[in-house]
């Protein structure tokens, strides 16, 4: 028996998806979808397979050259689409005599091929189609003989018999070939329908009980992933693995982040996965940085969730759930030797994840950026402010280049005393989770190296909080003396950069917020505005640095949002 892998696809209902990506090399907890199906065939006892292409052909050539399958794979190019009776057509010669297994490419289904193709060598008949009860895709008739009578059945149409969906895995023998015409695109069940009209019959192998997907919507296609995914997940995590429909979701709120998120549970265990959504560019996307940060972190012993399982196409990534609890609601119903107890934990645990974070830290690993540098601190704190927080939220007429030459100063005053190591660039207390008395981080994606210095800032300056600058000054020093006895720097150096990183943290601060509000309609984030603007005066007059533009408008914001 030999095989033909339908790949030629379009894939227009995966836009824009399939714009950069074909959709055989979608892929499946990493694997793509191609290979799943070629490994199906071989267990089926398939001796050769031949896989069409079409769309982003070089793509898929490129994967099966590079790629060592259990059995031989060749390659049909269709330089113009020949749709499915086309292709069988294509590639007579390669399974002369035949019979010929086709699948399509883009479908999940743990159907038993190997049961099928025993089932067509045991009756007579040219075609053997496997075919199943799938409401929304069931068009075609199916006599008590389980013989396929007619196609294009309407739903809504009244029968004598059953209507049942096409699985897209069927049988053929060389009569088919019959059928079709000489050339050109052709599509199989026109020529399944000129055989019923000639007298012909074809056989229906009905499964039930069964898997099936096909993947040919976004929705579906992520749909599939989770199915596969979300209970081996389980296992990985706990040891069992429960039935997809058993496993609950539970939608979770996202903060300002445009990912999904939500708690997976089933018995009494759960796990929280995050959506990145279907990647959309070929090069290092956000759900990269997540699953290779996330990874690296965790391999050092940094309290970070354990990623289970991802699948970086899909943008899925399964791993432990660290409960409810932010530091920010710890905080607020917690006295105040509890609040210090609970920020020595942290930065303890942060001072580990700068400096131990730091060794060994792959810069491609970064999203956006390789490093937090001049760029990051003029576009997307500096700028970001400017057009996001003062233009975009206040309305103000404030040019940017303006105050283009104090940000270039204060850009390259961090840059000169920083210390460097790992930046989680949002450590603050909605990211920092405490469970069983154990404090983890979380939202790890725009890490990268640069001045460690800012993840301390950005702690004890957190609106969130709204920590008193007496502790917030305690804290900075507690967090200098640690770094100092433990790994030997210097607290002059890195108090400097210190001040400065809280300049620029705060800029940042108020641009997310008037995005997330006035952009993204998330108005719960108006409320630590007037907290993050008194915090920015407050660090201008403590930073070493001349800023009279800047220290001029932050004064005017203040006086815009009145006395505290």
């Amino acid at each position: 028996m030999k095989a033909l892998v339908l790949a030629a696809g379009l894939g227009t209902r995966l836009r824009p998806y399939t714009d950069h990506t074909p959709k055989p090399l979608f892929t499946v907890n990493g694997r793509p979808l191609l290979a799943m199906a070629i490994e199906k065939l071989h267990a089926a006892g398939v001796e050769s397979v031949i896989v069409n292409t079409h769309h982003h052909h070089s793509q898929v050539e490129t994967y099966l050259a590079e790629t060592t399958f259990p059995l031989p794979v060749a390659v049909c190019h269709e330089t113009r689409i020949l749709g499915t009776g086309g292709a069988i057509r294509n590639v007579s010669a390669h399974w002369h005599p035949g019979p010929l297994l086709v699948v399509n490419a883009d479908i999940v289904h743990n159907v038993d091929l190997a049961r099928v193709v025993r089932f067509h060598q045991s009756h007579g008949y040219p075609v053997t189609m496997v075919m199943h009860d799938r409401e929304e895709f069931n068009t075609v008739a199916v006599d008590e003989d389980d013989f396929v009578t007619r196609f294009g059945c309407s739903r809504g149409e009244p029968h004598d018999r059953r209507i049942m969906a096409f699985t897209g895995l069927h049988v053929v023998d060389r009569r088919v070939l019959d059928y079709l015409p000489p050339q050109g695109p052709a599509h199989i069940i026109d020529a399944y329908s000129r055989m019923l009209k000639n007298g012909e019959r074809i056989k229906a192998y009905i499964v039930k009980d069964h898997y099936w997907q096909d993947i040919g919507t976004p929705q579906r296609y992520q749909a599939a992933v989770f199915d596969q995914m979300a209970p081996l997940a389980f296992e990985t995590a706990f040891g069992r693995r429960p039935a997809p429909a058993s496993v609950q979701r539970h939608m979770l709120y996202g903060d300002g982040s445009d990912r999904q998120w939500c708690r997976l549970a089933s018995e009494g265990d759960s796990l929280i996965m995050v959506d990145h959504g279907i990647r959309t560019e070929p090069g290092w996307q956000e759900v990269d940085a997540y699953v290779a940060i996330g990874k690296f972190l965790g391999a050092k012993g940094i309290p970070v969730p354990r990623i289970y399982l991802h699948d970086n196409c899909a943008g899925f990534v399964f791993m432990q759930d660290w409960g409810d609890e932010h530091l920010q609601t710890l905080i607020a119903r917690s006295g105040e030797d509890r609040r210090r107890q609970l920020y020595h934990q942290v930065i303890d645990q942060w001072v580990r994840m700068a400096v131990e974070g730091g060794s060994g830290f792959d810069p491609s690993w970064g999203f956006q950026t390789a490093r937090y540098d001049s760029w990051v601190i003029l576009e997307k704190e500096c700028r970001y402010f400017v057009e996001a927080f003062v233009q975009t939220y206040l309305g103000w007429q404030q040019p940017y280049d303006e105050l283009h030459s104090e940000f270039e100063l204060l850009a390259d005053r961090i840059l000169t005393t920083q210390i460097g190591g790992f930046l989680h660039r949002d450590f603050q207390s909605r990211n920092i989770m405490v469970r069983d008395g154990r404090v983890g981080f979380i939202d790890f994606q725009g890490g990268r190296l640069g001045p460690i210095q800012y993840d301390l800032a950005s702690l004890l300056i957190d609106p969130y909080t709204a920590l008193p600058q007496t502790v917030q000054d305690q804290l900075r020093d507690y967090g200098t003396a640690e770094l100092q006895k433990r790994y030997g720097m210097d607290p002059a150096g890195f108090l400097q950069g210190f001040a400065l990183c809280a300049v620029a943290r705060n800029l940042q601060i108020l641009g997310a917020y008037g995005f997330l509000s006035r952009i993204k309609g998330k108005t719960q984030f108006e409320t630590y505005i007037p907290v993050a603007v008194k915090s920015l005066v407050r660090n201008l007059s403590r930073a070493a640095i001349d800023l009279p533009g800047l220290k001029t408008l932050a004064h005017r914001i203040a006086a815009h949002f009145g006395p505290e």
